[in-house]
């Protein structure tokens, strides 16, 4: 029989998930997981975008455990900015999931130091909207949804690791949003 328990509201989906697969006995079926393909840090160096200090998956954590964006990018939907997961976010879950292989577990033992030290970890920004607009992303995740995150950043839950999909620097992919659309082109939405 198994236990349910939760640890904080936050992450009760996520911690549930990792204690059924933690609390799985070990001679139990289990169906082969249909997932991403096995990848090392090593091989982060041959992917598309910015190798990162930690090889975080979001074809793992987005893709195959469905985690949703605004799970880790708690402050997306109340500010301009998406936030940075704080480690304690992190740490929530990776406290009880160490990883399967030994390049998992390498990362997530980076990540563990990093938490116990206090130490932020350094990530490599990826996005960035021109410094003379503002962009509010609360504003978009209000108006699109769950959604809005794929129209600019692609669709997340299969990048092994993250790259530039749409020049989201570049005024005319939002103007070509705006018009697909209908919504205002006016100057002062963006240029205040």
């Amino acid at each position: 029989m198994r236990k349910q328990f939760l640890i904080g509201i936050a992450g009760a989906a996520t911690a549930l998930v990792a204690f059924a697969v933690l609390s799985r006995p070990s001679g139990a079926q289990q169906k082969p997981a249909v997932g991403p393909t096995p990848l090392t840090k090593s091989d982060s160096s041959k992917l598309q975008g910015p190798k990162q200090p930690i090889f975080y998956r979001h074809d793992v954590h987005a893709g195959q455990l469905k985690i949703q964006c605004q799970y880790c990018h708690y402050s997306v939907a109340a500010s301009s900015e998406p936030g940075i997961p704080t480690l304690n976010s992190c740490m929530g879950c990776h406290n009880l999931v160490l990883g399967k292989t030994p390049e998992n577990k390498a990362e997530i033992k980076k990540l563990a130091t990093a938490w116990s030290k206090k130490e932020p970890v350094e990530w490599v920004r990826v996005h960035e909207v021109a410094k003379h607009a503002h962009f509010s992303h609360a504003r978009h995740i209000k108006a699109m949804g769950p959604q809005a995150c794929a129209t600019c950043h692609g669709n997340l839950s299969r990048m092994p690791q993250v790259y530039k999909v749409n020049n989201v620097n570049n005024m005319g992919f939002c103007i070509g949003c705006h018009i697909e659309r209908k919504i205002t082109r006016d100057c002062s939405t963006c240029h205040y």
